[in-house]
């Protein structure tokens, strides 16, 4: 079945003496994009995150956002950058003196340079971390997966109700250039009588112009390509492997044909349900810009 790329999960939980917090969302995107935001000593997971969730999701613009609160566990040391915070401060001093700026600096206010501070957690282990986050992880993107499964089933029925639909226009076209044919025999055949009056008509001269009239007006080739596309499109949303790009390509065919169609109809009838095609398929469309 078909997915959608927008979800969102949220997973928490209280692993090893840590709060940790996985939130994972996501949007359409022409490929996978993937972006987190954890604090800088945790950056090491980033990877590691980023091969998590290509297991699961092949396309689409994916977010994580991960925190984690040490509840208990070993203690944390502190450590000042002096030689930042010297370039800061010199910096500062000639700010005050070649503008003649109040010289106010206080601790609080160099406090404020994050930068001179690194928090180093004592015989922190990158693995065991890594474990116990993999674990909040894999809850947030199994509830992530709900929802973009849940979507993608509802986007499912829709397609269908429009595939549906353009089956029953295609066929409606086909009646309708039948009777087109039908009607143009009997208008030519009733203009020539009127032309030669009582004068024998050529019957197998009049069977050639509606031959000839007839190719230039069918459209059989165009509905049984567009049948065959159908079939496809069918098979593509009850796959359970992502095929929104093969989806995109198939609707830029659907729609080629669409077009031929309306160009060979001199038939009012036909060109209005032609264009109802071509919305029904315009709307097919934004809907596959979502699906992965």
């Amino acid at each position: 079945m078909i997915k959608s790329m927008t979800g969102y999960g949220r997973a928490q939980a209280l692993v090893g003496g840590k709060d940790i917090t996985v939130e994972i969302k996501s949007v359409n995107h022409r490929y996978f994009d993937f972006s987190i935001r954890a604090p800088r000593i945790y950056g090491f997971l980033e990877e590691k995150l980023k091969t998590l969730t290509q297991k699961y999701i092949s396309r689409g613009k994916v977010d994580v956002y991960v925190s984690v609160n040490v509840v208990e566990g070993p203690d944390a040391d502190i450590q000042l950058n002096t030689s930042l915070l010297r370039s800061y401060l010199d910096a500062l001093g000639r700010l005050s003196s070649e503008f003649g700026l109040k010289d106010d600096i206080s601790v609080m206010s160099v406090a404020r340079y994050s930068d001179i501070f690194t928090v180093v957690r004592a015989e922190e282990n990158a693995d065991e971390l890594w474990c116990e986050v993999e674990q909040v992880a894999l809850e947030a993107i199994s509830s992530f997966m709900q929802m973009r499964t849940a979507e993608g089933e509802r986007m499912y029925q829709d397609l269908l109700s429009r595939e549906a639909y353009i089956e029953q226009v295609l066929e409606k076209i086909e009646a309708q250039s039948q009777n087109t044919l039908t009607d143009y025999r009997s208008r030519l055949y009733a203009k020539v009588k009127e032309l030669l009056g009582d004068t024998q008509i050529d019957d197998s001269r009049i069977l050639t112009e509606v031959a000839l009239y007839a190719d230039k007006i069918a459209v059989d080739e165009e509905t049984v390509r567009l049948r065959s596309h159908l079939k496809q499109y069918l098979s593509m949303i009850g796959s359970d492997v992502p095929v929104g790009r093969k989806l995109d390509f198939l609707i830029q065919e659907m729609n080629r044909e669409v077009n031929t169609i309306g160009s060979k109809s001199n038939n009012l009838t036909i060109s209005q349900m032609v264009v109802d095609l071509k919305a029904e398929i315009e709307k097919i469309r934004e809907q596959v810009q979502n699906i992965e």
